[in-house]
């Protein structure tokens, strides 16, 4: 909501996370779990005090997962999100990257500059140089992201979800 505190670690760690999801060998259909803290409301399935427990005991989100719901059990990245116009390139972008992701990303950042005038504009050659740091840095500041400078999930992704606001590419023709 407008105006609401957002809390720059757990948005940084939702964004993170936003494209994992789990599954079965040979199941298509999407894992349902669900999540209780374990002592006022119960049920199958993860609990927020056992899950710590067994974290503090060193085991890991798929050792865990696998403890409430079996050994067939993983955690898989989506390649392609719904509503994204171009998917991840699954590596950060910065200062020296080159190629059509980093031209997607400059021409995105262009088109958010019109909306978002303090964002300078940046030649759309495909080089992550200073310029684009700068206007990548611009970015994450008016958006409340870690200002690196560096694009890295969180950041594609926001970038990626203002693009498809200000371009109106969601919008029915």
């Amino acid at each position: 909501m407008y105006g609401r505190n957002i809390y720059k670690n757990i948005d940084y760690l939702v964004d993170s996370v936003f494209a994992n999801y789990l599954s079965r060998p040979g199941v298509r259909q999407p894992i349902f779990t669900s999540y209780c803290d374990g002592q006022r409301v119960t049920c199958s399935g993860l609990s927020q005090w056992g899950s710590k427990s067994l974290g503090d005991q060193g085991y890991s989100a798929i050792d865990i997962i696998r403890y409430f719901y079996g050994n067939d059990m993983y955690i898989n990245s989506a390649d392609i999100i719904s509503g994204v116009p171009s998917s991840w390139p699954g590596y950060d972008l910065t200062i020296g990257s080159s190629g059509e992701k980093v031209r997607q990303l400059q021409n995105q950042l262009n088109r958010i500059a019109r909306n978002y005038p303090a964002i300078p504009t940046i030649t759309a050659d495909g080089i992550y140089g200073p310029a684009t740091a700068e206007a990548v840095r611009t970015f994450q500041r008016i958006f409340n992201l870690p200002v690196t400078g560096v694009t890295d999930y969180p950041t594609w992704y926001e970038i990626s979800e203002i693009f498809v606001g200000v371009s109106r590419i969601s919008e029915p023709g």
